[in-house]
This record gives structure tokens, sequence and C-alpha cells, in this order.
């Protein structure tokens, strides 16, 4: 197992030296799940809900949130985005919405935070839209699936 990199040699949190990494294409994969009542679910599916289209409003916050990675975590590195899409499917089966948000950068550290943070706001936006008829709403197994470039090269969740 590596060890952490984001302490010293003291023990003290610090950002990592990314100065003498190539710069490489680099791709990160992340995804997540609100799960509500159908009643929710259904206002999301017809475009019925009051505040407007739940889903877009969602896609954009992600992509947002995505752009600010390094505003919100203290050690991530403020990164040029090459790409940043946000994709749903509704799942009627289990009154769910499942976010996949893929984000790409050439750079010298990998994208891997700001894939999940897009996941995370992106359902966040879903709850905050939808709250107001169901408080009770899961965010759920937020992971990530892949990511490639760098040195570690690609990994793929099994």
């Amino acid at each position: 197992m590596s060890e952490l990199t984001h302490f010293n040699q003291a023990g003290e949190a610090h950002m990592v030296d990314v100065g003498g990494k190539k710069v490489t294409d680099r791709v990160a994969v992340a995804a997540g799940t609100i799960q509500m009542l159908p009643e929710t679910f259904k206002l999301i599916e017809q475009g019925g809900h009051k505040k407007g289209d739940v889903l877009g409003i969602a896609r954009v916050a992600g992509i947002m949130a995505a752009k600010k990675t390094a505003d919100l975590v203290p050690l991530c590195h403020p990164l040029a985005l090459s790409k940043v899409s946000v994709e749903f499917a509704l799942d009627a089966d289990t009154q769910a919405v499942h976010c996949q948000a893929t984000v790409g950068t050439s750079g010298q550290t990998g994208v891997e935070m700001e894939a999940l943070t897009a996941v995370q706001v992106a359902l966040l936006t879903i709850y905050d839209m939808c709250k107001a008829v169901d408080k009770a709403m899961v965010m759920t197994n937020i992971r990530l699936l892949e990511k490639a470039g760098g040195k570690s090269g690609h990994w793929l969740r099994d």
C-alpha cells in the first residue's frame, strides 16, 4: 500500500509538489445515486417540478463544481479542465437517479477529485430542488469508477 502524500516529514498537511511530474492526458469517471419517493421520481421524470428542469440544473451545477474543486478541497491543485460531462440515468424500478461524471485534463495531476465533486454536487442540487416534497432522499454509492493517465496509469473499479 502506498503512503499518504499530503503530509510532510513532520506530519503536517501540505500540497503535493507536482512540478516534476510529466504532463499527460488524464481522465476520471465517478458515479453516484440519489434515491427518492416514487412521487418525487415522477416529478423529475415528467419534468413537472415547479422549480424547473431538475436534471438540467443539476448537470450545470456538477460542471461548475468540477471547475471549483480546488476552492472546496483544501489540498487540491487548481486545474485547467479540458472536459466535464455529467450524465443522468433514471431508474424507475428503484425510484433513483444515477449520475456519472467524466472529467479530463492535460496536466501533472489527476482529476479524480473533480469527477467525485461533480457527482456529489449534482446529487446535492437534485436534493436541494426536491427537498420541499421529499426530505428523505438518500445520496449513496458515490465512487470513482475509472482513472487514466499519469505515472500510475489506468485504474478500473472491479
